[in-house]
């Protein structure tokens, strides 16, 4: 599986823009891959930066270039 920055830079590489590794971690979560809990969150239930919408596609197609999913 490919490491966040693998993805970080295949996303800066192919669009030209940088991404949160907690964007990373909310779209594994949405394609449920279960990312592993940050240690320093405060809470499970709420995502205090969630993956912008514009953002999504490009994190996902990465994915699928690394064949997470």
């Amino acid at each position: 599986m490919a490491r966040y920055e693998d993805i970080q830079s295949w996303v800066k590489e192919k669009y030209g823009f940088s991404v949160k590794t907690c964007w990373i971690a909310h779209m594994k979560e949405k394609h449920g891959l279960n990312p592993r809990k940050s240690w320093n969150r405060k809470n499970a239930d709420f995502r205090l930066n969630p993956c912008p919408e514009k953002v999504e596609e490009a994190i996902t197609e990465a994915m699928y270039h690394f064949k997470m999913i």
